[in-house]
């Protein structure tokens, strides 16, 4: 008889929160043969019916598979669930929502411990696991030969960007997106709280607010190659200081509307303090100097 199946490498995964869940129930969909534990043990049940193999404890889980994945709340929890297990020989992947301190860190304690270390940070909430069309994906970082290794295998969940071999990049890049994303939901709040006490609909603002943030997002690239060439006047649409001189309508409109321009002031503010230090004549990106300490 003819073996026509591949065998799937095998997986262990150390969490089992919403989106330890997903990632657990991805694998499994794609055949990966998967060990699980979980500190509160009933959310394994829904798995073990699935096919996966539940540990009694994270050291069985981890010795069962050389790849071990660990998807849990903070970076504590990592310290506080492998204490004391043997990691020698492991492929230790961290999910972990981190800082870049914290995951150099932690890499340098996997080294100590016999371990090959790689960082991620998930851009996807559980539903965009296991589904390639919603365009969630894992930022890598690391050894570079150690997510070759499992490429395959990481790719089940969602896409793979590799980000660089200093441990810490995947939380970076994580981070920086995810504070963009703040501030668009920041500028979507005060979008909608402007219009919250008049007679409009706000499902007829959404399409419009949606049209106009996509319009606006390939202002990243002029910003990017404003920071490599160090000139923040290449290629400027509006100039910082018919901007500001623009501020005062948006403090006004929000004073008049009763919304508080808590969203709006920080920003302005550095806005006017780049104009006084600098050239009026150049773009917005001035305002980041000021946030670098």
């Amino acid at each position: 008889m003819t073996q026509n199946t591949v065998e799937k490498e095998s997986v262990t995964l150390l969490g089992l929160g919403a989106m330890g869940t997903a990632l657990a129930r991805a694998w499994r969909a794609a055949g990966h043969p998967l060990t699980v534990w979980n500190r509160t043990p009933a959310r394994a049940k829904p798995l073990a019916a699935e096919g996966a193999k539940v540990a009694d404890s994270a050291a069985e889980a981890v010795a069962a598979n050389t790849l071990v994945v660990v998807c849990l709340l903070d970076d504590a929890s990592v310290e506080d669930a492998l204490a004391g297990i043997d990691l020698a020989g492991r492929d230790l992947v961290n999910l972990t929502t981190s800082t870049p301190a914290q995951a150099r860190a932690r890499a340098e304690w996997a080294r100590e411990r016999g371990a090959r270390y790689l960082d991620g940070g998930i851009m996807a909430v559980p539903p965009m696991i296991g589904a390639p069309e919603s365009g969630g994906y894992v930022f890598y970082s690391g050894s570079r030969e150690l997510f070759e290794r499992h490429r395959e295998t990481l790719a089940v969940p969602g896409g793979t960007v590799y980000v660089g071999h200093d441990a810490g990049f995947a939380a970076l890049y994580d981070m920086a997106l995810l504070s963009a994303m703040y501030g668009m939901f920041a500028g979507a709040a005060h979008a909608f709280a402007l219009i919250r006490k008049e007679d409009i609909d706000p499902a007829s603002l959404a399409p419009l607010l949606a049209d106009w943030l996509v319009a606006m997002a390939p202002a990243v690239h002029r910003t990017a190659d404003q920071l490599r060439s160090g000139d923040y006047t290449r290629g400027v649409v509006s100039d910082l200081a018919m901007q500001v001189a623009g501020t005062p309508a948006f403090l006004s409109t929000a004073e008049q509307q009763g919304v508080s321009p808590e969203l709006l002031r920080p920003y302005f503010e550095l806005m006017r303090r780049r104009l006084a230090e600098g050239s009026g004549e150049e773009d917005l990106t001035g305002v980041i100097d000021l946030l670098v300490r």
